[in-house]
């Protein structure tokens, strides 16, 4: 690895701090590092650039934040996978599990190639209002189809590979990765899937009727829902940061991603430990 790429959480010093003894340290050691615009002054990094091109040019990307600032990272990563190091700065943080102690053992363990890397499923979702596709992205969490402001449930012509499975009336619904099982799906009432799994989930948000439980499909499965409320403010939300506003008969489609993303993953602590860690199973 030749060329470290650094994100940083804006706006939160204990990363601007963070990230400049990281620039520091890697270029001591003759390696390039490339930072946001944004932050490259208070980093001491010289010349800034873009996430775009970071991930165009990075062997590793280093993210410190949070899992919202881990996923504005992988969302870009439909032309080139680059592995990621998520370091978690205080918040729950399921993505970014290394913690800031274990961020420079962790560097020179991935530079010596020694590390491990999990690839996380992601979802293509397409946007289609009749022939026409508004739009493409990719996501590694989620893609949320929910009301708007106002207290009324809205119908969803939900179709898994063409078969009926029926119409929410609900707030919402969730078509989630096993990456995304413990983000807004949980909250939810979805399963936590183990992130190695080939499925999806649909976890409807506050279904009308109590028999709506949240669905596991495999990820050769197309889902397809169709808004049947004309009247209702409905919106698409992609990974809880990027929305767009859906009419009445637009449909959304999700399917399999065409590309993974790559997480470095820590040797010490397991998917468990995690889950012991941020949800506090076990505690009393």
């Amino acid at each position: 690895m030749r060329v470290i790429g650094v994100v940083v959480k804006r706006g939160r010093t204990q990363a601007i701090e963070l990230a400049r003894e990281l620039v520091a340290w890697v270029t001591s050691r003759g390696l390039a590092t490339l930072v946001e615009s944004d932050n490259a002054g208070a980093i001491g990094a010289g010349r800034g650039t873009n996430k775009e091109d970071i991930i165009a040019e990075a062997d590793l990307i280093v993210v410190l934040g949070g899992d919202g600032t881990l996923l504005s990272v992988a969302r870009l990563m439909q032309q080139r996978a680059v592995p990621i190091l998520g370091v978690n700065l205080g918040g729950l943080g399921f993505l970014t599990a290394v913690t800031t102690d274990e961020l420079m053992p962790m560097i020179e363990q991935v530079l010596a190639g020694k590390y491990r890397v999990d690839h996380r499923m992601t979802l293509d979702v397409t946007l289609w209002r009749g022939t026409t596709a508004l739009a493409e992205r990719q996501v590694l969490n989620e893609a949320v189809i929910t009301k708007g402001a106002l207290a009324r449930v809205i119908d969803l012509d939900t179709r898994v590979d063409e078969q009926e499975v029926c119409v929410y009336k609900a707030d919402g619904l969730i078509v989630t990765t096993p990456t995304g099982s413990t983000a807004y799906s949980l909250s939810a009432g979805g399963p936590i899937v183990y992130p190695s799994l080939g499925v999806m989930v649909l976890s409807p948000i506050c279904p009308h009727t109590l028999n709506n439980r949240p669905i596991v499909l495999p990820d050769t499965a197309v889902v397809r829902v169709t808004v049947r409320s004309p009247d209702e403010d409905v919106v698409l939300t992609l990974d809880g940061q990027e929305g767009m506003k859906l009419h009445s008969d637009d449909v959304v489609e999700v399917r399999k991603g065409s590309s993974s993303v790559p997480l470095i993953a820590t040797e010490s602590r397991t998917y468990f430990d995690v889950l012991r860690s941020k949800l506090r199973w076990g505690e009393r």
